[in-house]
């Protein structure tokens, strides 16, 4: 058996300790294993395979990123080609792929990312591969899983800058508003504010409005606090309007969330008159050392993903239901997102605690 992994989308702590996890997995039945550098385009070039074998990832479990490389752009069923007339056009390159792996003699693929690299994976299951998905996002947005790895890492790095931000907003009796990862989903922002004891939390879910977060903040300067601080995900809305985009391609398409910080903060300065600060902590949140649980999780996803296949159960990504590893079918998690449910446990004890989302 000749197993291959990919580490799709963006880079998450504890990737390693999966690709870990499978290899000496993959060892431990006599399998071999190789790896796919930058997600599908080590395929596509032919010179990305890599092998890996216990030597080649001897202590790396506690290492954030990947050895592999992480690749957020390059989605084999909507491939970017330039045409001669210099128009960029998107083309299906899943039968490319799949040959590539014929060819290189791949009896099964390990495919570990976020929603977008699971539906890819789905589609390959639906064209004959066999592929077995394990989740993986800082966002914790995946369908049918309790928590995906690099989660609790994202949200301890962003609790420890909110409980830093505490003193100098406090001594300058500041507002200061911190923008958080999460895309449109508010988990991160979510469980760090409440855990760092923000006053404002705004998620994409609950819709905001800039008034009701001001009247936090008049009241708490009522009470003598003259200082608040202000969480917000980086896809939150105000009530009646968008996210906010921004441009990052040399092209200037606006295909980024960012912003909606600044405009929190300005319209905080608008209302109260009060000296307000914007921290942005991007990716920051990516890096750095897995925490326990993060390892542990990880390491674990990996050797499940190595018995899907030895049960010959493809077509299937690992899920973490407490106290234990399940397989859920792919085409339950493609294209959908996990959000905060409203009636949430966590959302009612912020609300319990003072905390206002800003509705």
């Amino acid at each position: 058996m000749k197993i291959a992994i990919s580490t799709g989308g963006g880079d998450a702590p504890g990737l390693n300790a999966v690709i870990r996890a499978a290899v000496l997995s993959a060892a431990d039945h006599g399998w071999q294993t190789v790896g796919i550098r930058h997600g599908f385009q080590g395929l596509f070039d032919g010179k990305g395979l890599v092998p890996l074998g216990p030597n080649e990832v001897r202590g790396i479990t506690h290492l954030g990123g990947t050895i592999l490389g992480a690749a957020n752009k390059g989605n084999p069923l909507r491939w970017p080609k330039l045409q001669p007339d210099g128009r960029v056009v998107e083309v299906d390159r899943c039968y490319e792929l799949i040959a590539a792996f014929q060819r290189e003699r791949i009896d099964a693929l390990i495919s570990i990312g976020g929603e977008g690299s699971l539906t890819i994976a789905g589609e390959l299951w639906r064209n004959g591969l066999p592929v077995v998905g394990v989740p993986k996002t800082i966002d914790n947005d995946v369908v049918g899983t309790e928590t995906t790895f690099g989660f609790d890492t994202a949200v301890s790095t962003a609790t420890e800058a909110l409980d830093k931000l505490h003193t100098t907003a406090e001594s300058h009796d500041r507002v200061m508003v911190v923008e958080l990862m999460g895309r449109y989903a508010g988990w991160i922002a979510l469980h760090s504010g409440i855990s760092a004891t923000a006053d404002v939390i705004l998620i994409p879910e609950i819709p905001f409005d800039i008034e009701r977060v001001c009247e936090k903040i008049r009241e708490r300067e009522h009470r003598g606090r003259h200082f608040s601080i202000v969480v917000v995900a980086e896809g939150a809305v105000p009530r009646g309007g968008s996210a906010i985009l921004r441009a990052t391609g040399a092209a200037g398409e606006m295909d980024r969330l960012g912003g909606i910080g600044e405009l929190v903060a300005r319209g905080i300065i608008e209302r109260t008159g009060k000296e307000t600060r914007t921290l942005v902590l991007g990716h920051l949140q990516r890096g750095g050392s897995p925490t326990t649980f993060d390892r542990l999780l990880a390491l674990r996803f990996g050797s499940a993903a190595v018995r899907s296949i030895a049960d010959g159960e493809y077509g299937v990504m690992i899920a973490y239901n407490p106290p234990n590893l399940t397989r859920l079918p792919l085409d339950q998690v493609a294209g959908k997102t996990k959000l905060v449910p409203l009636d949430s446990g966590v959302i009612l004890t912020g609300r319990h605690l003072g905390i206002s989302f800003g509705d």
